[in-house]
């Protein structure tokens, strides 16, 4: 794992989107048997690739790697707010349940975003970097 992080367990934002994957879940059980295929299974899998990419990045050997996959963790993310919006739009999901979802992703963003600059910084000090 890169210098620093212990184990991504350890970290919030992985924590946090775990949480928040589980909460797609939950949602999208109730939309159409027809979108099972479809937007339940293109939502979920982008919600999941979240918290593992967040994984993946902090068990590779290097910050650089860490800092690109979460990058990927911050695109994953961008898909599933806009599946959110469609599902709304589409009256699968509650406005109120679809709010709550689409704060919880801001969250999780922000956290990211910190996550890649304190890599970044650790990345261009020289720590962590092999």
């Amino acid at each position: 794992m890169t210098d620093g992080v212990t184990n991504y367990r350890d970290l919030q934002v992985w924590r946090k989107s775990l949480d928040w994957a589980e909460g797609i879940y939950e949602a999208s059980a109730h939309w159409p048997r027809d979108e099972r295929f479809g937007l339940i299974g293109q939502i979920r899998r982008a919600a999941v690739s979240v918290a593992s990419n967040i994984a993946e990045g902090a068990a590779r050997r290097s910050t650089g790697e860490f800092i690109q996959f979460v990058g990927m963790a911050r695109g994953s993310l961008a898909e599933a707010e806009t599946q959110l919006i469609l599902a709304e739009r589409l009256g699968y999901l509650p406005n109120v349940d679809a709010r709550a979802l689409l704060l919880a992703s801001e969250d999780i963003s922000r956290m990211l975003v910190a996550l890649s600059s304190a890599l970044s910084r650790r990345k261009d000090g020289g720590a962590g970097n092999h």
